[in-house]
């Protein structure tokens, strides 16, 4: 999580910044774009993949892999409770995968999740 500020742009004067700046326009669109495609894959996640498949994505997500090959900790205490309302299970049931994966090698948590790459070896092969 990081501070953030938000601002309520009233519906003319968003159109008219879409109108009058190219460089806006351009960026509002594209980060519409990406949600909307974040938003058909979490969707199909949804429909087709086990609760551990979907764990096993978000927290690549969260490690933001696929950026420069290498995995980023994720310095965020996020709770199972956090996760398994992301994935669309329960606490236990995350709690038996993140063991499952922390015996396996596939990530360490003490304070924060560390997740190597050989996590990602996994999903890519299935």
């Amino acid at each position: 999580m990081d501070d953030s500020t938000l601002i309520r742009i009233d519906k003319q004067a968003m159109i008219r910044a879409l109108h009058d700046d190219r460089a806006f326009s351009a960026l509002f669109l594209t980060y519409l774009l990406s949600r909307n495609i974040r938003i058909q894959e979490d969707l199909v996640d949804q429909l087709f993949n086990s609760s551990e498949k979907r764990l096993e994505r978000v927290l690549l997500l969260l490690a933001h892999f696929g950026k420069n090959g290498k995995s980023v900790p994720i310095i965020l205490k996020i709770s199972q409770d956090v996760l398994a309302e992301m994935i669309g299970t329960t606490r236990s049931r995350v709690s038996y995968f993140m063991n499952k994966f922390r015996k396996l090698g596939f990530l360490e948590y003490n304070g924060g999740v560390h997740v190597h790459s050989s996590l990602l070896n996994i999903v890519l092969h299935d």
